[in-house]
């Protein structure tokens, strides 16, 4: 049931539809639009990554920070020139122009979840 109203909007993760990540780069990864300015949220985005086991996020970069929680699954974060294996409960930050990347390294689906500004979604 998605609920929305002129100032909220209220949706379970699974009524939003999954789309593949096409970037260079990436694989095994599909994105759901949670949150965006289409719902009135004037400042940020919200987004759920899933990736299948072996699959990862671009490499890239960009002028943006990134706010991460990680609510399921193994993977390995590259971050600037570090490299972390992280599970759930941990939250990334990433600020402007760092590298980054995000690579399922369990045997189930990792879910990312994933805040950036709206005004430079891409």
């Amino acid at each position: 049931m998605v609920k929305r109203s002129r100032n909220y909007k209220l949706v379970h993760y699974t009524e939003v539809e999954a789309l593949e990540v096409k970037e260079a780069g990436a694989s095994g990864t599909r994105v759901r639009w949670l949150i965006s300015k289409d719902d009135g949220a004037p400042n940020f985005l919200m987004r759920l990554f899933e990736i299948e086991p072996g699959g990862r996020t671009p490499l890239h970069s960009h002028s943006w920070e990134h706010e991460i929680f990680i609510l399921e699954g193994i993977c390995k974060a590259f971050i600037g020139e570090d490299a972390h294996l992280i599970g759930p409960g941990y939250a990334v930050y990433i600020p402007p122009n760092m590298r980054h990347t995000f690579i399922n390294a369990g045997e189930n689906q990792l879910k990312i979840l994933c805040l950036i500004p709206h005004k430079n979604r891409s």
